[in-house]
């Protein structure tokens, strides 16, 4: 095993260590702090997208997120006495999260020809808020739907599916580029790949929890099983939105704080992407009587 293989392998383990504990073991409100420190470091390395030339720009970025992380906590409700956060004001920010990437896929299709539509200081910043903060809440929101955290654990095991599927089949199979100019590694084959083990992983999440947490209907199968290929279709937008920032700027990684890995918005850009729309899906799908402690 390589140095650098080596390094990878360990951070991986610490970091899914310390998530699944996290996720599993910490009170609704005090996993909600954890998320807000996590998303605090990913808007500290998105301000370096916003202009990396000018590092004067990352402490005002970074107090302007921790503020409305401060906000959502009053505005959601989110404290340790309350068992349910607002459900309205929570869905109106996941809508206006997802509402974003699909916006995002104009800026993707105009790479690099029409880039002068969003390189901007100002616009990039703004794209930061939209991708950020409805992953706060959508995160927080799959906490209080399911305080055992399964659901949070369902999102990043299938988030982490298609990038596994993707890059088996993508190494051994592909040959389409998806978006040569963005992530020549990328092929059409390996996004297949993504969403087929996206799919299967899916597939077996339905079944337990049809068999351990609540009787499912026909629909709710469906719109579940539907889910995850939009979770897919959407790990692959975020993916590739963060590589034409980075590309943007001329850098590799977004930061530097995982060894062997690169920043923290390396290691989240597909999850972010897909979080609005599993929270909206669970929010809509369940009613309260899924709001249970397991």
């Amino acid at each position: 095993m390589t140095k650098v293989l080596k390094q990878r392998v360990i951070t991986a383990v610490l970091l899914l260590v310390a998530f699944i504990a996290a996720t599993t073991q910490l009170s609704s409100f005090y996993f909600s702090i954890f998320v807000a420190g996590v998303i605090l470091v990913a808007a500290w390395e998105w301000a370096g997208l916003v202009s990396p030339d000018k590092k004067i720009v990352k402490l005002p970025y970074l107090v302007s997120i921790a503020a409305m992380l401060v906000g959502s906590f009053f505005l959601l409700g989110i404290s340790p006495d309350v068992q349910k956060i607002d459900d309205f004001l929570a869905s109106l920010v996941l809508m206006l999260g997802l509402l974003f990437w699909l916006m995002s896929l104009f800026f993707l299709s105009g790479y690099p020809e029409k880039r002068n539509q969003w390189n901007d200081e100002s616009k990039i910043a703004l794209m930061g808020v939209l991708v950020l903060m409805p992953a706060f809440v959508g995160i927080v929101v799959l906490k209080y739907l399911l305080p055992s955290g399964y659901l949070v654990l369902a999102l990043v095991i299938l988030v982490a599916a298609v990038d596994v599927g993707a890059y088996v089949v993508g190494v051994n199979f592909g040959s389409r580029k998806l978006a040569a100019k963005l992530s020549p590694k990328k092929s059409w084959e390996g996004v297949w790949g993504g969403t087929f083990v996206c799919l299967l992983v899916a597939a077996l999440f339905v079944w337990l929890m049809h068999n351990n947490l609540q009787a499912l209907s026909s629909i709710q199968i469906i719109a579940l099983l539907t889910l995850s290929m939009g979770v897919a279709f959407f790990s692959v937008v975020g993916d590739l939105i963060e590589s034409m920032l980075k590309r943007n700027c001329g850098i590799k990684d977004s930061g530097t704080m995982l060894p062997g890995h690169g920043g923290v918005l390396d290691r989240v850009d597909g999850l972010v992407a897909a979080t609005p729309l599993f929270a909206l899906t669970m929010m809509l799908v369940f009613d309260s009587e899924f709001q249970v402690s397991l």
